[in-house]
């Protein structure tokens, strides 16, 4: 049998495993924050904010910041009903209620005209999650959230590398959310960061992520607030310090992938995948292959087919208001979608051998 295809894992070299290294050997005592330090500086440097806080996960990073500009009970929060639940869960931590909003059926992104719609005297934040590396309509949600006085968020955990008009991904709200997740673009295993150019909160997002210390607080072992531990260990931010090394090289690979894919499906009829408008580069964390309706293959159809061919293939977001903890909203792209879209395997070191492979299935499902 041919090995399996995955369908991602991290790219790790010598660069990130001699600063594990040092990190585990000697970063301890007056050393034990020299590479969280060091990550956090060069990933600002990178993203292009001023601020950036390593953090325990993506999902921490969003509770922090939701938390730090006071978001709590009464409060409404409108985000896209095609998210992970990680997304909206940080919202129902602090008692907040979430507004799920359809997505645009091309971008798979929050829809700026539903979301315009969705607002009331509750609403406080939109968060704008950059599916699968495609990116939100930035500039008509900063109108949008600028019109209302409300606070726009970018959940960029699945968009490293994406631009908005050459802004990163994530520089463009108050503060944006990135996942280090094994699985993503560059890894620490796990973690995430929080990136602001708001130094007051930045300061907050600090004092909350350190059990509520405040850092110009003289007192030992003295807390200021009720905070969180979600901080970041030295060693995965050494991890991370190589990743953040290596990033064109892994962000480009990336978007090498995508292009490969593109290049081999989409000269077939009733496929699309990762949109890519003029302004936009796109992240392409995840390729993603929707089916035309008129195909009638189904999600379950192509997984199978997969598996028969021993690749792993990840079905498409579940819309958050089909899942039991809420209740039901209508979304009709968001619930159409995910019936006939699946995201294909995508990893640093795939051959384009292995490409074609994952796209030989795909044409044989069409030709069926």
């Amino acid at each position: 049998m041919t090995d399996r295809i995955v369908y991602t894992k991290p790219s790790i070299t010598d660069v990130e495993v001699a600063y594990a290294t040092d990190a585990a050997r000697n970063g301890w005592g007056a050393k034990c924050y020299d590479y969280i330090h060091r990550f956090e500086a060069a990933f600002a440097e990178y993203v292009g904010t001023k601020y950036a806080i390593s953090t325990s996960s993506c999902t921490g990073a969003m509770e922090l910041g939701l938390a730090a500009i006071g978001i709590g009970p009464g409060d409404e929060v409108i985000l896209a009903d095609t998210n992970w639940i990680a997304a909206v869960a940080p919202v129902m931590h602090l008692g907040a209620t979430p507004v799920f909003v359809d997505i645009l059926s091309d971008s798979w992104c929050l829809d700026p005209e539903r979301t315009s719609a969705a607002i009331t005297s509750k609403t406080k934040a939109i968060i704008a999650t950059h599916l699968y590396g495609n990116l939100c309509e930035m500039n008509k949600l900063k109108v949008i959230a600028e019109q209302h006085d409300l606070t726009l968020i970018e959940d960029s955990a699945e968009a490293i590398g994406a631009r908005y008009n050459e802004a990163h991904a994530g520089s463009m709200g108050r503060f944006g959310t990135f996942s280090f997740h094994g699985t993503k673009t560059m890894t620490t295993g796990e973690g995430g960061m929080f990136v602001t150019n708001d130094g007051v909160l930045a300061d907050r997002v600090m004092t909350l992520s350190n059990h509520g210390r405040d850092r110009a607080q003289k007192k030992q072992f003295w807390a200021d607030a009720i905070g969180y531990k979600f901080k970041m260990s030295n060693v995965q931010a050494a991890i991370g310090l190589g990743q953040i090394e290596r990033i064109k090289e892994l962000t480009d690979r990336k978007f090498e992938i995508l292009q490969r894919y593109k290049s081999r499906l989409l000269v077939h009829q009733g496929l699309s995948m990762n949109p890519e408008p003029a302004h936009t580069r796109n992240g392409a964390w995840m390729p993603t292959l929707v089916f035309s309706s008129d195909l009638s293959i189904c999600r379950e159809r192509a997984i199978l087919a997969f598996e028969d061919a021993n690749i792993d293939a990840r079905v498409f977001f579940y819309p958050l208001s089909s899942q039991p903890m809420f209740q039901s909203v209508s979304t009709p792209h968001a619930h159409d979608i995910c019936e006939r879209a699946i995201n294909l395997p995508s990893y640093h070191d795939m051959t384009d051998d292995d490409i074609d492979r994952v796209c030989n299935v795909v044409e044989t499902l069409l030709r069926r």
